[in-house]
Formats: C-alpha cells, structure tokens, sequence
C-alpha cells in the first residue's frame, strides 16, 4: 500500500517544519506550501489524502482554499484539518462551514494533531453503511463504495462529513437522529465539537442537496430525519 500524502499550508516556515518532519516520520509523504495560492495549485495538481490548511494565508485565505476544494469534483471530498490560532467558536464554525472536517488550534501538540489525523482517516475508512451498494431514491442516487451522490444524474460534491451524515440519516429509514448520533456517525466520537456544528454541516448539505433538500427534515428540539420522496 503506498504512502498516504499530505499537503500542509501553512505560511510560518517553522511550524510547517516541524510538522512535516513528525509526518514524514510516522510515515506519511509530505508537501509543503507557504501561501494560498501555492497550496491551491498543489492540492490541485496532485490531490493528496489530507490537507493541513491554516486560516490566515498571504495569497489566499485557508477559507478561500477550503472552498475552491469543495467546489472542485477533484478535491471535493479530501479531509480538511483547519490549523489556525482562532479559537473562538464562531471561528470553528465558519471553518466548518466552508468544508473543513476537524479544526485544531495553535499552539498544538504534534503528538494530538498526529492522533487527530489518525482518527479522521479510520472514521473515513470504517463509515457504517446500509448493504445495498447504490441507493436510489427518487431522482437521488447514493453510490456508497464511491462514496458519491447524484442527483438526477448529476454529482454534488459533498465533503466526507456531508456524506456521512446523508448516508446515516438515510439509513435511518426515517428515524430521528439526534444531533448527538449525527456527531457519532458523521464526524466521530473522539471529536470535541459542538450541535451547532453538525448544524452547520447539514445547513450546507441541504444547500447542495438543491430540490431534494426537504427529505432532511429537522424535529425541532431533537435532531433531523429523512424522509424519502419519490419526486425528488
């Protein structure tokens, strides 16, 4: 099995260092760029397995970058760990809701952020599906070994944590989640994070989702639920 590779943006060449020294020696294949628009282009031109994206870039803001991945059937679906030294949680939102899958503030620990990497690729790799391969409903199509969905024939490029969230709502069967569960299944149990960001999360599916975005539907007070609709 070849090297896992990691794209780190980060503009503070000590810190890009150093981090990319502790990868490179648990084993990962690391590049290294120190503006925005460098990063972009890196990412772009050889999408890696992760990408550790600061928030504050001279070029490009880490925002920005998070969202050109997104919007790019590329990039669209490669693991974003936000590195910045905001920390409030308005700021951990917004992160969130450009695409990134976990946030990790300055000034961290190399052995957490290794374990915080560790965790979010075993959560990639070990998503719990329903058994069928491809599920369709209405003019929504769910290919889970591809980890896409179509609507009406065409992609929508959901982050990992999108789909996830989408697949377990799904196979739900029309259960209600709690936003709790939606945090257990779609972004992992050993992730600190708040409701308000699975809100995000699925405010930003929804979005994407475009017609079909009423079969997720929120009980207040409790959580979301899927509701199938053959017209959609």
């Amino acid at each position: 099995m070849s090297k896992k590779r990691i794209v780190i943006v980060e503009d503070e060449p000590d810190i890009a260092d150093l981090v990319a020294a502790r990868l490179r020696r648990e084993g990962y294949t690391v590049a290294v760029a120190h503006d925005g628009t460098e990063g972009l282009n890196l990412i772009r031109s050889n999408p890696p397995d992760m990408v550790l994206l600061d928030v504050m870039l001279p070029g490009m803001s880490g925002t920005d970058i998070a969202a050109a991945m997104r919007s790019d059937a590329r990039t669209a679906r490669v693991p974003i760990i936000m590195l910045t030294a905001k920390s409030e949680e308005s700021d951990i939102v917004v992160g969130l809701k450009f695409g990134a899958d976990d946030y990790v503030t300055k000034p961290f620990s190399l052995s957490v952020l290794v374990a915080r990497m560790d965790a979010l690729f075993r959560r990639l790799a070990s998503a719990t599906t329903p058994d069928k391969d491809v599920l369709k409903i209405g003019l929504l199509e769910i290919d889970l070994p591809r980890c896409e969905v179509t609507l009406d024939g065409e992609a929508l490029a959901l982050t990992r944590t999108e789909f996830r969230i989408l697949t377990a709502l799904v196979a739900a069967e029309g259960r209600v989640l709690s936003r709790n569960q939606l945090i257990d299944q779609g972004i992992g149990m050993d992730v600190i994070v708040t409701d308000r960001n699975i809100d995000v999360h699925v405010t930003m599916l929804r979005r994407k989702l475009g017609p079909a975005r009423d079969t997720i539907q929120t009980v207040r007070g409790v959580g979301y639920k899927f509701v199938r609709s053959e017209s959609h």
